[in-house]
């Protein structure tokens, strides 16, 4: 199931161009703005530029759109724990991911029908005191039957560490954007 599903992920929240250029195409894209609602055309940009260079495609938070514009998935972020992807019938090829922060949020997770869990924040970041750390993130990930994806405070000092996490793949979003993922080639393997 999960073998079809990118190893990395970026975060975006909003069509640009320049900025999507510099990502590698091993990448997938998930959209999430919270800000503002959902505009289709933008949506449909984004969409457009994907499928032209075989990235998928994952909206966040909206499983209506997401099956009425054909993208490659839903992300149900850690906040969400109340949609129930059970009730509808999603087309084949369609993927539902979703992040955690602990271990109760990946039941939460693994009830809404996830097949990937991002689980945050791994290392240090600047907006949160507390994270994960390898060891916690391992721990964890041996009793948890889905598949997990770190992100999280991932940087130039502590990419090498991703080795030795018992994930799947990673996630960001300033690093990543930081270095359009010139950096890491053996990783994007796919």
């Amino acid at each position: 199931m999960h073998k079809h599903l990118p190893k990395i992920y970026y975060f975006i929240n909003k069509f640009d161009l320049k900025e999507l250029q510099t990502i590698n195409k091993s990448v997938s894209i998930i959209y999430r703005n919270y800000e503002k609602s959902v505009d289709e055309k933008t949506i449909n940009l984004i969409k457009k530029y994907c499928k032209k260079n075989k990235q998928k495609i994952f909206i966040s938070n909206n499983f209506k759109i997401a099956i009425k514009l054909k993208l490659d998935g839903l992300y149900i972020p850690s906040f969400n724990r109340v949609l129930n992807t059970h009730n509808y019938s999603k087309p084949l090829n369609f993927h539902i991911i979703g992040s955690a922060h602990n271990e109760m949020e990946i039941r939460i997770k693994e009830n809404q029908g996830c097949e990937l869990v991002f689980l945050s924040p791994i290392f240090k970041i600047k907006k949160q005191k507390t994270f994960l750390n390898i060891i916690k993130f391992n721990k964890i990930s041996l009793y948890k039957k889905v598949p997990l994806i770190a992100l999280g405070g991932i940087n130039n000092e502590n990419l090498k560490k991703i080795n030795i996490l018992r994930c799947v793949g990673f996630a960001g979003i300033s690093w990543i954007k930081k270095n359009g993922l010139n950096k890491f080639r053996p990783l994007l393997k796919v």
